[in-house]
C-alpha cells in the first residue's frame, strides 16, 4: 500500500450530525486500530484509499474496524451467510431514536441504564445493542427467532463483557413479535426493527441487481450480495407492510409496556398501509422521520399509545 496519500475530508450526505461516520472513512486511521483491515485496502481509480465494496470480506473488515476504532467493540463477527450491516446507516437509526426520546424529555437525550430498548430481529451481527450502548449507555434487550443469530449475539455480548448491558432472547413463535418477548410487568422506552424489506428471494435479488446498475458495478449479470443476508433477514411473506403492519396490531397489546414504538421503512409505498393500522388501533401519536445515507433514503415510523398525561407521568418514573 503507498505511503501517505492525499486524504480528502468532506462530509457524507445527510448523515445524521452526531453520526461519527458523516466524513469519509481515514483507513490509515481505521488501520491503526485495526490491522487486519490493510490487506484490504488499496488506491481506487480516483487515487483515494478504498477497499471492493463488491467483496463481503472487505465489507465485513471494515465493520471490524470501525466497530473497534469508533465504539471500542475489540471483537465482532457474524456467521458465514449472514446479514453483514453497514454501519453507518445503522448509527443513523440510532441518533434519530435519541432525538426522539429528546423530544418527549424537555429536548435532552436521556442517557444510561435507565433507557430500556428492545431490538425486534437483533439478528447475528447485534449491530444496534453495541453501537446504542457505546453511544448512549442504554441497556438493550434483543430478540429474534434464527437460534443461530441468537448465539451469534449472545457470543459478541459476552465476549465484549456487555452482559449487564445487552440481554438476548429467543422469540419462538413465527406469528408473535412482543409476545413472548415483553415479560410480564416490563416496560421499554424504545422498540426499534430492521424489517425483512421484500417478500421474496426473487424480489430481494431484483433489488440487489438494480442497486448494482445504478452504481455502475454489474458484471456480466453476477450479482454479489456484499451485505449477505439469511432469507429471515431480507424477505418474509407479504414483505416489509405486512411484517409492519403485523408488529402494530401486537403493539396496542403492549400499548402501556413501551413508550416509543419505531420501525424502519425501507419503501415509501409501506407507509400508506401502516398509518390506516395505526388508525384502527387507536394510535395517540405517530411521526415519520425521514433518513439518508448518499443514494439510499430510508424513514422510521414512530408511534405511542400514551396520551400527553401518560408520558408526562413516564417521564417522571423513569427520568429520575
Amino acid at each position: 500500500m503507498p505511503a501517505k496519500p492525499k486524504l480528502i475530508v468532506e462530509l457524507k450526505d445527510k448523515l445524521h450530525p452526531r453520526n461519527r461516520h458523516k466524513y469519509r472513512y481515514n483507513f490509515p486511521e481505521l488501520i491503526t486500530s485495526f490491522p487486519d483491515l490493510a490487506a484490504f485496502v488499496s488506491l481506487n481509480p480516483f487515487q483515494d484509499l478504498s477497499i471492493d465494496f463488491k467483496n463481503p470480506q472487505a465489507v465485513k473488515m471494515l465493520n471490524k474496524a470501525l466497530l473497534k476504532h469508533f465504539y471500542n467493540i475489540a471483537f465482532w463477527d457474524i456467521p458465514e451467510g449472514y446479514l453483514c450491516p453497514p454501519v453507518p446507516g445503522r448509527a443513523d437509526y440510532i441518533h434519530y431514536l435519541a432525538d426522539l426520546l429528546a423530544s418527549s424529555n424537555k429536548e435532552i437525550i436521556p442517557r444510561g441504564k435507565s433507557v430500556k430498548v428492545l431490538d425486534v430481529g437483533v439478528g447475528a451481527n447485534c449491530i444496534y445493542p453495541l453501537i446504542g450502548h457505546q453511544e448512549y449507555g442504554w441497556n438493550f434487550t434483543g430478540s429474534d427467532i434464527d437460534p443461530v443469530a441468537i448465539s451469534s449475539a449472545k457470543n459478541m455480548v459476552q465476549a465484549n463483557s456487555l452482559t449487564k448491558a445487552i440481554s438476548i432472547r429467543k422469540q419462538n413463535s413465527t406469528k408473535h413479535v412482543f409476545t413472548g418477548i415483553i415479560l410480564p410487568k416490563e416496560t421499554f422506552d424504545l422498540t426499534m426493527c430492521n424489517p425483512p424489506f421484500h417478500a421474496s428471494l426473487t424480489e430481494a435479488t431484483a433489488g440487489t441487481v438494480r442497486k448494482w446498475k445504478n452504481l455502475g458495478k454489474a458484471e456480466q449479470g453476477i450479482v454479489t450480495l456484499n451485505f449477505g443476508g439469511r432469507n429471515t433477514e431480507l424477505w418474509c411473506e407479504g414483505g416489509e407492510e405486512r411484517f409492519v403492519r403485523q408488529m402494530i396490531e401486537e403493539s396496542a397489546a403492549f400499548a402501556k409496556s413501551c413508550f416509543w414504538f419505531t420501525s424502519l421503512i425501507s419503501k415509501k409505498e409501506t407507509l400508506p398501509g401502516c398509518y390506516r393500522a395505526l388508525e384502527k388501533f387507536k394510535a395517540g401519536e405517530v411521526r415519520t422521520i425521514n433518513m439518508a445515507q448518499g443514494q439510499k433514503t430510508s424513514r422510521i415510523l414512530a408511534w405511542t399509545f400514551l396520551d400527553q398525561a401518560e408520558q408526562q407521568e413516564w417521564q417522571s418514573k423513569h427520568r429520575k
